[in-house]
């Protein structure tokens, strides 16, 4: 079987083997959640937030050999952004292509959502007033409707509105990267002294 921290497609068939009434969410949504989950000083214990990835509202979910197996896959992706994030170094979110006629939009909403999903339950620690934060965040929430989500201010909606709609996918792809790498100089662990949000 293919390593599931650097294979979708075999973290997704682990999380599809989970039983109903679970509602996992799927490996897009849950890479959006994984790197908001990093996003502070201090690990957030995965006692608190894998639940949440196996199912959207933190029941257990059985079988249990199957759940552990899920479990123990979203780890290791975990892991994967974990040490992008802390060393500031570019990573591949788990964005797929849709077909031609899509927007980028389309494509990187779930992505978005799984973001937004852990940043609100476990309120992302952003300085209040940072202008900088509330940039990068709208390069995140601009894919949502904002009406859904309370963490969608006064200032980052009109950070929103400053933006233009990337054309390609891939802009949008760097775009979610940026992001995320710039909200973990103001959120997340320290960095290397060498460091760079870039490709």
């Amino acid at each position: 079987m293919a390593d599931p921290s650097t294979d979708p497609g075999t973290l997704q068939q682990l999380l599809d083997a989970l039983t109903a009434p679970a509602e996992p969410l799927d490996v897009v949504m849950l890479d959006g959640f994984v790197c908001a989950v990093l996003l502070r000083p201090q690990p957030l214990p995965a006692a608190q937030w894998l639940p949440y990835a196996l199912d959207i509202e933190g029941r257990d979910v059985s079988p249990p050999q199957q759940a552990r197996a899920a479990g123990q896959a979203v780890l290791r992706r975990h892991d994967t952004l974990r040490d992008a994030v802390a060393g500031r170094q570019w990573f591949d979110p788990w964005v797929f292509e849709l077909d031609e006629d899509a927007a980028p939009s389309e494509a990187v909403m779930p992505w978005a959502a799984g973001f937004a999903l852990a940043a609100e339950r476990f309120a992302l620690p952003l300085p209040p007033g940072d202008e900088a934060a509330t940039d990068a965040l709208a390069l995140i929430y601009q894919y949502l409707d904002a009406g859904h989500w309370p963490a969608v201010t006064v200032a980052l909606a009109a950070a929103i509105d400053e933006l233009e709609p990337p054309r390609r996918l891939d802009e949008a792809v760097e775009d979610l990267v940026r992001a995320v790498l710039l909200l973990a100089d103001h959120t997340g662990p320290a960095a290397p002294a060498r460091r760079s949000v870039r490709r």
